[in-house]
């Protein structure tokens, strides 16, 4: 796992880059979202890639757990992916919900989570 660094108006924002799955469960997000805030992180960039399937099946409440946890902590988090594949519509639904907040961002591109976090 390799962490990219980014600062943008003073706030620290981490890139997450593996070639592995990082977030398999609840607790993996907690710990991810530990260990960026003990390193000073106030945002954390996630790619869809490198979190388990199950969490965008809500069934599971994974993603309901871990997102709920980086609200609490006050951590922002973007994951970055294709999402237009996830035909669901309760997961649409959360993704149009979590994005409204924009403490929690489901987007295309690192560029634009960057863009979201200056916001």
């Amino acid at each position: 796992m390799e962490i990219r660094s980014y600062e943008i108006n003073s706030i620290k924002a981490a890139e997450i880059i593996s070639d592995t799955i990082i977030i398999q469960s609840a607790q993996d997000g907690l710990d991810l979202m530990g260990n960026m805030y003990y390193q000073g992180f106030d945002k954390v960039i996630l790619h869809e890639k490198n979190i388990t399937p199950e969490f965008f099946d809500l069934k599971t409440k994974i993603a309901g757990e871990i997102l709920q946890k980086f609200s609490n902590y006050r951590i922002g988090l973007a994951i970055v992916g294709d999402f237009s594949k996830y035909e669901s519509k309760s997961m649409r639904d959360f993704i149009f919900e979590s994005n409204k907040t924009r403490h929690i961002n489901f987007v295309e591109t690192v560029e634009k989570a960057l863009e979201n976090f200056s916001n």
